[in-house]
């Protein structure tokens, strides 16, 4: 027999399966049932992966509700472009563009108090990743992205866009202040 030519016997799935072949099939098997059983245990206890919410929204919308939060809590503007820093109060909504190439506005939060952070894109879709702390989001034109946050340490955070947006994606970097 080889390759080319068919088997001799052309009924191969009434043959008996070999007892190595079957022990291979159920370790398969139960490594699967670990691994789905493992991971709402590490959404839920492990504190892995963020819950979120996700809405459908138009980018003029969310535009408005952004310009709103910043024209209410702006407390001063940063970088040559003069992107404005919002200071909203603990318990608040607040809203984080993403757009060619930048984010807009710059968050300053309170330490240990908490916020829902909107997240939507007005051109194409982003990545949203807070480093040191490798949270890691997807930002999607025409949806909204809510998250519970609660920054629980002092210091300037990068925000950086890892999910490749165009020519100018190695410059979508911003930050975020936790006080």
């Amino acid at each position: 027999m080889s390759s080319i030519l068919p088997p001799a016997k052309r009924i191969w799935w009434k043959e008996p399966v070999e007892k190595l072949e079957v022990w291979w099939i159920v370790i398969a098997f139960l490594w699967a049932l670990v691994l789905f059983f493992m991971m709402p245990y590490w959404h839920v206890f492990g504190k892995q992966n963020l819950s979120n919410e996700a809405y459908r929204i138009s980018a003029a919308q969310f535009q408005q509700k952004t310009q709103e939060m910043v024209d209410k809590y702006t407390v001063r503007t940063e970088t040559e472009l003069n992107i404005p820093v919002v200071q909203p109060p603990a318990g608040s909504d607040v809203y984080l563009i993403a757009r060619l190439w930048q984010w807009w506005p710059i968050l300053e939060l309170e330490k240990d108090k908490t916020y829902r952070l909107h997240l939507s894109a007005m051109d194409y879709q982003h990545g949203f990743s807070l480093q040191p702390e490798n949270i890691n989001l997807q930002v999607v034109p025409d949806y909204e992205m809510v998250v519970t946050i609660t920054p629980n340490k002092t210091g300037s955070f990068a925000i950086v866009c890892n999910e490749y947006c165009g020519i100018g994606h190695h410059q979508m970097v911003s930050r975020m202040y936790v006080k």
